[in-house]
């Protein structure tokens, strides 16, 4: 197997953060001729500044980066059960986003044609259904670095579940939200995934925690070896997280054959609690 290159960045919090990590993948020029849909963390009305919600920054550099491709360019988000996506949205400064660089917001909940995609040996879902607008795209995955109090982590791999369009998801958790995630990532396989270090989420999560300033960028064009590196960044081992454990047993990456670009992770290492 070839090894998968992720690319690990410390600086500041900026545009130019983020396209040093992309130039060091070898740039996204193959992530063409279909629409891109930036798929956030919106999973609560809160600023990027608390660690929770995905930093407008890393948006906006993702929005230049492939608007510059001449593809359609679209933000997305699904209510949650207790978020409105679109008040997320406006209060994270994401919307003014939207409008300045003229694309659109999508509640991924509000579109009406779906359609039925059937996943190959499931963990507890035969199929899952999304808007056709998903399954049509290329999905760019912006991530939060974050724990999680059922999961252990929300990084990549957990970002996705996100793209079911139901707002009472809390009937997914009853089946194992951690096999969950992996049934929606072996059908939906995010074109590329940067996950924002700029602030992280440790002690709790997804929503209360405590925010914790890692000024990094984690990106790389496959989800579960993202995952699997920034794990480790935050003390865990992936072998021990569920999700990405069984990700790499089906084949949807890996976690060892991994080329790390930017950044030793040893000098990045730190201790993020799971409760």
């Amino acid at each position: 197997m070839a090894a998968f290159k992720v690319a690990v960045v410390r600086g500041e919090r900026s545009i130019s953060t983020v396209l040093k990590a992309l130039k060091l993948l070898g740039g996204v020029q193959e992530i063409s001729g279909r629409p891109v849909l930036i798929k956030v963390n919106f999973i609560a009305v809160k600023t990027w500044d608390t660690g929770t919600t995905t930093d407008p920054l890393v948006v906006e550099a993702l929005i230049k980066t492939f608007q510059q491709t001449d593809e359609q360019v679209y933000v997305v988000e699904s209510d949650a059960t207790i978020t409105n996506a679109a008040k997320a949205a406006k209060v994270t400064g994401v919307l003014n986003l939207c409008e300045k660089y003229g694309v659109p917001f999508l509640n991924l909940r509000k579109l009406k044609e779906k359609v039925t995609l059937p996943v190959d040996s499931p963990e507890v879902l035969p199929q899952i259904k999304v808007p056709k607008l998903v399954a049509e795209s290329h999905i760019v995955n912006a991530a939060k670095l974050k724990t999680h109090s059922e999961t252990g982590v929300t990084l990549g791999l957990k970002n996705m579940f996100g793209l079911l369009p139901d707002k009472l998801k809390f009937k997914y958790h009853l089946k194992g939200i951690e096999k969950v995630v992996v049934d929606v990532n072996t059908v939906l396989k995010p074109a590329l995934t940067v996950i924002d270090g700029f602030v992280g989420l440790k002690d709790g999560g997804p929503v209360k925690g405590k925010p914790v300033k890692m000024d990094l960028i984690i990106a790389s064009k496959n989800v579960t070896a993202a995952d699997a590196t920034a794990a480790r960044i935050m003390g865990f081992e992936p072998e021990r997280i569920y999700h990405i454990r069984r990700a790499a047993e089906k084949g949807l990456g890996s976690l060892t054959a991994i080329e790390v670009v930017g950044e030793p992770l040893a000098e990045l290492a730190q201790d993020f609690q799971r409760l």
